[in-house]
């Protein structure tokens, strides 16, 4: 897909003439893991009668008239700010799980007990219960759990939980609740996301309409090639260990129930820590094909110890008639 000259932002479902004819300005926030997709408008209500009431959800596509719209998921309506003189509507709208109401009972706290199960098979028992059309990377299915305790906690905090235990990223987009393996260049439905190539150009100057410039930092504390964790033998009476990767190892102090369960929290753990370190900000040219989890390349316009390839953790794409349309980039180091 290339990228087109004119900006186009366009809403649909609840409201959406309104919005379409009002927007001023807007801010998307796409992030990895449990965040929650966020919307920011500001509307001009300059000549409205009262105030709308805005209610249901809305979705959002973006991108440029010379090369169409890219979908960007539906929202509901959290918060409304009146400004008056001059007269505006500031609205903050977050993925429909995570709506003030909370219909389906998400964040209602319970205790409860499962196992012996898979991870895929609780994550689709847990989300199945508020509606939602679950999504579980293979990779995830299969890894078994003896047995896991839901503590005076709500279905939000222990999913949170459960994928944190497996450095996996959960994330609900429309009625899709997807499970996946952090930093997998794939979309929400599962379904393989464009590797986003960038250039910088040869008169990058700020003020032009193609300006990219980044920052580089280095948040490394300390770097290790391998994970290690503990499992205990109920029938032996004796602890475990198990070692995944090489020297240095970073030791893990939860402790699991058997050596697979070990095994798999300590190969997420060696997934993880293989993409800490360094972390690049980009700020580009509008580009709705960037998305959270998905993949970045610098080409050789780039500094040389800038380019090669980048696991994008978090979007910010905004437009407002001063600075046009432009992408925020936060994006780890990969290890290969």
């Amino acid at each position: 897909m290339a990228q087109g000259f004119t900006p186009i932002v366009e809403f649909y479902g609840a409201n959406a003439a309104l919005l379409n004819q009002r927007i001023m300005s807007w801010s998307h926030t796409d992030a990895a893991g449990i965040e929650s997709d966020r919307l920011e408008l500001t509307l001009n209500i300059e000549d409205l009668e009262g105030l709308p009431s805005l209610s249901g959800k809305i979705g959002m596509r973006v991108g440029y008239s010379e090369s169409g719209l890219v979908e960007k998921g539906e929202f509901v309506i959290t918060q409304r700010t009146p400004v008056l003189f001059p007269m505006r509507l500031m609205i903050v709208a977050t993925a429909a799980p995570f709506s003030v109401g909370d219909p389906r009972g998400y964040r209602q706290r319970r205790s409860a007990s499962y196992g012996p199960t898979t991870l895929g098979a609780l994550f689709r028992q847990l989300v199945g219960r508020h509606g939602f059309s679950p999504r579980v990377a293979p990779s995830l299915e299969g890894i078994a759990i003896a047995h896991i305790d839901q503590s005076n906690e709500s279905d939000m905090a222990f999913i949170t939980r459960l994928a944190s235990r497996y450095h996996a990223v959960t994330k609900p987009f429309n009625e899709l609740y997807v499970l996946a393996e952090a930093g997998q260049a794939k979309s929400v439905s599962l379904k393989q996301l464009p590797e986003v190539k960038l250039s910088v150009t040869q008169d990058n100057r700020p003020g032009d309409q193609a300006f990219i410039t980044a920052t580089l930092n280095d948040k490394t504390r300390s770097k290790y090639m391998g994970s290690r964790v503990t499992w205990w033998d109920v029938a032996g009476g004796k602890q475990h260990v198990v070692e995944v990767g090489v020297a240095p190892f970073k030791t893990l102090r939860q402790r699991c129930q058997n050596e697979e369960e070990a095994r798999a929290v300590a190969e997420g753990e060696l997934r993880r820590v293989g993409r800490e370190g360094l972390e690049m900000v980009i700020d580009c040219p509008g580009n709705p094909l960037v998305a959270a989890e998905g993949l970045l390349r610098l080409d050789e316009t780039w500094p040389a110890y800038m380019q090669g390839q980048w696991s994008i953790t978090k979007v910010i794409n905004a437009g407002d008639p001063v600075k046009g349309y432009r992408s925020t980039i936060t994006a780890g180091g990969l290890s290969t």
